[in-house]
């Protein structure tokens, strides 16, 4: 059992075997210009993700949805899926970004003016900044509590699920509070909302996921087979990505801030956090010297890998240089977090001007 509101470390083997998630390497061929999160295969899984080469392919309406829940502040490992959500819009995606106050609520407590106040200073303000359109016609961000369509889907919906499956899927008990029960079909509704008649009917949908929120994709992809005599809902694709080894050794969580480089910290800041995380060298220069260092096992190097490095033939020198000891930790780490600083001055700025933007996106009505 998965479950999709901890921070717990997911073993990636075991999910795909236990839950049939296939892996998404033997697609990237097909694929024109695939993210660098494919070609790095931290993009290590799918399903149905055929659907979206197809629609793609084709030049075909399909949808993206990756939804928020604004409980925290945003991380370095959080633009994972803005990267992806703009290479869609570059495919001509429909984007949409529900922003899941209402799971906030059951979940963690947050009201619902703190959690707009979330979205709009932490999330819509960093997702602008990093680059993707939130002006754009075909996108739509809404809150979950102010969409009536979405609302009433999740109503209809919910019909067809029982106590029981819920349980089976979350975990769920008797002390469990019925709104925390009702939050995961709520989501339901906003993976299913772009297909529906208001949202321009029927069309593929892929969701980029973390692996933990892989309960919400299986709960949504049979609720929409019990659905199909109704509103002929296409079962929507998803892709699963790997998380980010915080700095500290542990996964990056926004609750835990020693792991985290938030997207609001300071240059300064994001520079110190470079040269202080755990890193994969050995316990002396002279045994890193003769023994290499373990790049797989460096936060510095995912850092590269996820975020800083563009070049493929770069990253692959700086592993075997890593590997055969001929660059030192201190040396990769000084490297890592001038790049992080730059980026972090560039993007502060950024930030600044999409405050204002930010408000006036969540102030719209929904589209549908």
């Amino acid at each position: 059992m998965i479950d999709p509101w901890s921070s717990a470390v997911i073993d990636y083997e075991k999910l795909t075997k236990q839950f049939g998630i296939k892996p998404f390497g033997n697609l990237k061929e097909e694929i024109n210009n695939p993210h660098s999160l494919m070609q790095r295969n931290i993009i290590f899984g799918q399903r149905d993700y055929g659907r979206i080469l197809k629609a793609m392919r084709e030049g075909k309406d399909f949808a993206v949805v990756s939804g928020m829940m604004p409980s925290g502040k945003m991380h370095i490992g959080h633009k994972m899926i803005v990267d992806q959500l703009i290479w869609y819009q570059e495919k001509g995606a429909d984007i949409y970004i529900p922003i899941a106050d209402m799971e906030a609520y059951s979940a963690r407590g947050i009201d619902f003016e703190a959690s707009r106040e979330l979205a709009i200073y932490e999330y819509i303000t960093n997702y602008i900044a990093l680059g993707l359109d939130l002006e754009k016609e075909n996108v739509n961000v809404y809150l979950q509590s102010e969409n009536r369509n979405l609302g009433d889907l999740a109503y209809i919906l919910s019909k067809k699920v029982n106590f029981n499956e819920m349980r089976a899927i979350y975990g769920f008990s008797g002390s469990t509070n019925i709104a925390h029960m009702y939050a995961p079909l709520i989501q339901v509704a906003d993976i299913l909302l772009p297909q529906t008649e208001e949202c321009g009917g029927p069309k593929p949908t892929v969701v980029p996921v973390g692996p933990d929120q892989d309960p919400h994709i299986r709960l949504t992809r049979d609720i929409a087979e019990r659905f199909k005599g109704k509103f002929n809902f296409i079962s929507p694709s998803s892709t699963y990505h790997r998380f980010m080894t915080g700095l500290t050794g542990d996964k990056m969580s926004s609750s835990k801030p020693k792991s985290a480089i938030f997207l609001s910290d300071s240059p300064k800041e994001v520079e110190k956090k470079v040269k202080s995380a755990k890193s994969g060298g050995r316990e002396s220069l002279e045994e890193q010297r003769k023994l290499g260092g373990v790049p797989e096992d460096c936060t510095i190097f995912e850092l590269l890998v996820y975020h800083l490095e563009p070049s493929e033939k770069k990253l692959e020198e700086l592993r075997e240089s890593c590997k055969n000891g001929s660059i030192m930790c201190g040396e990769c780490k000084k490297n890592a977090a001038s790049m992080m600083k730059n980026f972090f001055e560039e993007f502060s700025c950024k930030r600044e001007e999409a405050k204002e933007k930010a408000q006036k996106i969540l102030d719209r009505e929904p589209k549908c």
